[in-house]
């Protein structure tokens, strides 16, 4: 095992009550997790002007430090949000403990007896922007697990992450648990993230959420194992057999429902054999709906009031009301450009062909890959998860939707009664 090296000292204290915490959790048995989760919710639940209070202050010192419209749809809460929450907490208090779960076992010829188990990994960081719903999320999703959390929410949403994080701690401490189980290092500001990638021997494992620009310097700078999650540049084909009100519909779900969110549309290919039937009708709907066209020539041709594509515009997550939209010649085609563009996240394909939906799903290579439905589907809360950490782009350990299983390792237990190797 590595050996420990201290972290800022200023973090040194934090990460070492997350330790003692991470110990008590990973015995605690499922009914006094699942008490700390119901505190949790009724807690979130009682405590909803204060939390508002909070996320106004930072709303307004948003806006005045240019937040993009973007990050500030992610950084609100409203009531509904605040009440969401509770009711995702309460969803992962209902969901199976992985805890202890035998993912596979056997008997030796011997007779000795091998079973593979599910363990917490331990303490868990976590570096995110703007997004005090990851706060409730990871603390949910880390106490059911039986791991400890440090959170970096960032200044962006440090005044509702400080309430969110005295609202947890107060609700599983009630419930007998430790409350420096979940933890916030926003005080020490950058320092103190810089500090969390480094500890190695503290932290068991960090996960980024955020912009491309903050993952990327998780991934270089950090010291403990890192869990990618990637921004999305997420794709859209629509076939030469697409239903025309399939396309209109789930176009505009993609791109529109929450343009900030990391599973929304950015880019859409269109075979140029649907282009002129399928064009004017999904571009008009998202026209209505105030997105920006950015379109390469030959949708222009067929879509005046689109503005020329950048070759920086397939590249872009705009997390924004902008979409880009190119016409390809084939179904080969449209696949190079998501090899070349995509980010590994979310791409799906609208198609009434058969061979061509299998071909989509084999030959692309991202971690969900849809045929008639909408991105917007790529969540946790969507896929049962009751909750999720991220979406991993990467294919090491986790990918997709990380959910409670996505927060443990496993361990192998050895059952023997004097046996001895020849």
């Amino acid at each position: 095992m590595l050996q420990p090296v201290l972290p800022d000292v200023q973090l040194t204290p934090t990460l070492e009550d997350a330790r003692a915490a991470s110990i008590v959790l990973a015995s605690a048995p499922t009914a006094l997790k699942n008490a700390g989760l119901g505190a949790m919710a009724n807690r979130l639940r009682e405590n909803v002007d204060s939390i508002l209070e909070a996320n106004r202050e930072d709303l307004v010192r948003g806006a005045a430090h240019g937040l993009t419209a973007g990050l500030l749809d992610r950084l609100a809460l409203d009531g509904p949000r605040v009440a969401a929450l509770a009711d995702a907490v309460e969803q992962v208090a209902l969901l199976t403990d992985p805890v202890g779960e035998v993912v596979r076992g056997s008997t030796m010829p011997n007779a000795i007896k091998l079973s593979q188990v599910r363990v917490p990994f331990g303490v868990i960081g976590v570096i995110y922007e703007a997004r005090p719903n990851v706060t409730v999320d990871l603390a949910a999703l880390a106490l059911k697990s039986g791991n400890a959390v440090v959170l970096r929410g960032g200044s962006a949403a440090e005044n509702t992450n400080r309430v969110l994080v005295e609202l947890v701690q107060d609700a599983i401490s009630s419930a007998g648990l430790p409350r420096h189980a979940v933890q916030t290092i926003d005080p020490l500001g950058r320092a103190g993230a810089t500090a969390l990638m480094q500890a190695r021997g503290y932290v068991d494992v960090l996960i980024p959420r955020g912009s491309a620009n903050l993952i990327s310097t998780v991934v270089t700078e950090a010291k403990v194992p890192v869990i990618e999650t990637g921004s999305g540049v997420v794709h859209i084909f629509l076939d030469e057999s697409a239903d025309s009100q399939w396309a209109i519909d789930i176009v505009h779900n993609s791109k529109v429902q929450r343009p900030s969110v990391c599973n929304a549309l950015e880019t859409l290919l269109v075979h140029r054999a649907s282009a002129a039937r399928l064009l004017p009708g999904v571009l008009g709907k998202l026209t209505e709906a105030g997105v920006t066209i950015h379109a390469d020539a030959r949708v222009r041709a067929l879509y005046a009031s689109a503005v020329p594509a950048t070759d920086e515009d397939w590249a872009t997550e705009y997390m924004s009301l902008d979409v880009s939209v190119a016409i390809v010649d084939s179904l080969d085609e449209a696949i190079a450009h998501i090899r070349r563009y995509s980010t590994g996240h979310t791409e799906s394909i609208i198609t009434n062909d058969l061979a061509n939906a299998e071909r989509f799903l084999n030959e692309v290579d991202s971690a969900s890959v849809m045929v008639n439905a909408s991105t917007r589907f790529t969540d946790g809360a969507e896929f049962g998860f009751g909750a999720e950490v991220g979406i991993s782009t990467q294919k090491l350990h986790a990918r997709g939707p990380m959910g409670l299983s996505e927060l443990t390792s496993t361990k192998w237990i050895v059952r023997g009664s004097g046996q001895v190797r020849a």
